[in-house]
């Protein structure tokens, strides 16, 4: 039984919970949580063997095989730092920290003290996700030319848009959804940026547009934001044909078209819990091989994404605390 501690009990560890309960050999084993309630009671509704009522007793439990970091994108630092130091493999919710500086910080030391750490940013370790990668290998609509990518939301009065001090904004929470889009399919040969952005009233990003120019020509338009809902769709066009995504930071559905006739069409697989499983499933993978990373979401991957975001935050005026510390 492979035994997984949750740092956080919100509605994202809830989603894992939920996954685990119905993942094979596999035990949410403990949650931690700053109130000692409302651990219990996340413990008693997924039938937890252990609460804790800090984080530090949670990193402490030898039983612990990977610590999942449920918490805002403020905190995942401090706590991925806790766990490593307690000698704890660590899956880390996305975005992985609030700036390329902290994740540097973690990634120095994961690596310094063998230890497994990985962000678990879900699209990069879907079945379907994987799919869209061998369509594109194959050819069949010719040389990828144009990408599109969309994923909005309402929720613009969220505590965790709308604070600074959490790191707040749609590019944290959904750009890092577009942008690792971009660099699955179209790779990191990036010549040019250019974007727009809309900040609410508490400096924090809340829509945003993203040009993205490749050395050979490509180009990525990407969107994101928390002021409407919209397909959440992804189109890869090519000389010979296009693919069209559906719900791009999860996949479920995989049309391929050649000459505008569907002749793919390809859904995500049925075995499927929520989504959350996968991530869970390769960090395992990666920590009974003896990996520091997955190669799924390398370290280097995830620095290139803090790295593309603290440059688009720079741009719109968008700080956050931990900047300047």
């Amino acid at each position: 039984m492979f035994r997984i501690g949750i740092i956080g009990a919100g509605w994202i560890a809830e989603k894992m919970a939920f996954a685990l309960s119905r993942t094979e050999d596999m035990q949410v084993y403990a949650v931690g949580s700053r109130s000692i309630e409302k651990a219990e009671e996340f413990a008693r509704r997924w039938n937890i063997p252990q609460a804790y009522g800090s984080y530090e007793e949670l990193v402490a439990d030898g039983n612990v095989d990977l610590v999942y970091i449920a918490t805002p994108h403020s905190h995942h630092y401090p706590h991925a730092k806790l766990a490593l130091e307690h000698g704890r493999p660590v899956l880390v919710e996305k975005a992985f920290t609030a700036n390329a500086r902290e994740a540097e910080e973690l990634i120095d030391l994961a690596h310094r003290k063998n230890i497994f750490l990985t962000e678990a940013i879900w699209t990069r370790y879907m079945p379907l996700s994987h799919k869209i990668g061998e369509i594109m290998a194959s050819g069949i609509i010719g040389e990828p030319r144009i990408m599109t990518a969309t994923l909005c939301y309402m929720a613009e009065h969220k505590e965790r848009i709308i604070r600074p001090e959490l790191c707040g904004g749609a590019l944290l929470d959904l750009g890092v959804y577009v942008l690792n889009f971009a660099r699955m399919y179209f790779g990191t040969d990036i010549v040019k940026t250019v974007s727009n952005c809309h900040l609410g009233p508490s400096g924090t990003d809340i829509h945003e547009c993203i040009s993205l120019s490749y050395a050979d020509g490509k180009m990525a338009n990407l969107q994101c934001g928390v002021l409407c809902l919209n397909d959440r769709q992804g189109i890869i066009s090519g000389t010979e044909g296009y693919i069209r995504i559906d719900n791009i930071n999860c996949p479920e559905v995989v049309e391929v078209y050649r000459n505008y006739e569907l002749v793919e069409r390809h859904t995500a697989p049925a075995d499927m819990i929520n989504g959350y499983e996968y991530q869970v499933i390769e960090s395992r993978r990666c920590i009974e091989a003896g990996l520091t990373e997955s190669p799924m979401m390398p370290h280097e991957e995830t620095l290139n994404i803090m790295r593309q975001m603290d440059a688009l935050r720079a741009e719109w005026g968008v700080v956050y605390p931990m900047d300047t510390e």
